[in-house]
């Protein structure tokens, strides 16, 4: 059987994803909350990696639509985290 290897920061994984898919839109923090209908401190709180976990997966879902991504692409380590 394959062993299966799991990302064991898969929260600051999605956190910096969310951050570079942001950014990469050129959304600020404010406009991608009000696309999700969260406030601005959530959004800020969920890209800090000085912040527990603290997203559910229907935020997860709905800050990937907003940012036309997939979970999986946010959810994805890449060679920059």
């Amino acid at each position: 059987m394959e062993e299966i290897i799991f990302d064991a920061d898969i929260y600051n994984t999605i956190r910096k994803n969310i951050k570079k898919y942001r950014k990469e839109k050129g959304l600020t923090s404010a406009q991608l909350a009000e696309m999700v209908d969260l406030s601005h401190d959530f959004i800020r709180q969920i890209q800090s990696e000085k912040t527990g976990y603290n997203f559910s997966v229907e935020t997860f879902y709905k800050i990937s639509v907003a940012l036309g991504v997939t979970m999986d692409m946010l959810a994805q380590k890449d060679s920059d985290n």
